[in-house]
């Protein structure tokens, strides 16, 4: 297991893979992995963190989660 507290641009993957796969998300291609800034590493670790120890998601936090992750993604 990779020490994801080191942020990298492949333990960023890992995060946003991460959250992908436990949210089941259908349309993945908006979350990217170089979508997102190491700047926002550490709020990123902890959604994933948080996700990750979570079995089950109302609409509600899935909208929120997902509303979390557009909010760090980068302007272009």
């Amino acid at each position: 297991m990779a020490d994801l507290n080191q942020p990298t641009q492949e333990n960023l993957t890992v995060i946003i893979d991460g959250i992908k796969a436990k949210l089941n998300m259908a349309n993945t291609a908006v979350m990217r992995p170089e979508d997102f800034d190491l700047a926002n590493y550490e709020d990123l670790l902890y959604l994933y963190n948080m996700v990750q120890k979570k079995t089950t998601f109302s609409i509600n936090e899935m909208t929120a989660i997902v509303e979390e992750l557009g909010a760090m993604r980068k302007q272009k």
